[in-house]
């Protein structure tokens, strides 16, 4: 998945620099070219966040842990990561129930194209289990999400 964002983030690249070169020899350029760099942003976030996850590169306040107890920091870490996680299931249990909804409705996203909802929201379900996954390693894990040392990671 983070591979795929990554593919993402380099065609966005693309197809602004393609986008602005067009526009700056005169043309317009393909509504396409607006559309997929719309949808590749939305898709790297989400595809992308289980591997930040994974890589302990989410934000969180390290002045607070830093002030704790190695026992209190490793109950305040894994509470969070469990919060995390039950907050993660919910979202994936509700982004499947919108996708089935999109399906069986048959919803369109109407702008330059249509696109079937259901590609936009089938990442919902596929991303917030990984993201569910990756935290509730944190959880049951020998490791933990904070370092419980302020300034380490800048």
């Amino acid at each position: 998945m983070a591979l795929i964002a990554a593919l993402m983030l380099v065609w966005l690249m693309v197809a602004i620099v393609v986008s602005v070169l067009i526009r700056n020899i005169g043309f317009q350029p393909s509504a396409w070219f607006f559309l997929s760099t719309e949808y590749s942003i939305y898709y790297l976030t989400l595809l992308g966040t289980p591997w930040l996850i994974r890589m302990k590169g989410q934000v969180h306040i390290e002045l607070l842990t830093s002030l704790l107890s190695p026992l209190l920091l490793q109950i305040v870490s894994r509470t969070v990561a469990l919060l995390a996680t039950l907050i993660c299931i919910v979202l994936a249990w509700k982004g499947l129930d919108l996708m089935m909804v999109n399906i069986e409705r048959q919803d369109y996203d109407v702008r330059a194209f249509f696109v079937p909802k259901w590609v936009l929201t089938v990442v919902f379900p596929i991303s917030f289990t990984a993201m569910a996954i990756e935290f509730s390693r944190f959880i049951f894990g020998k490791d933990i999400i904070h370092s419980g040392e302020a300034g380490i990671n800048e």
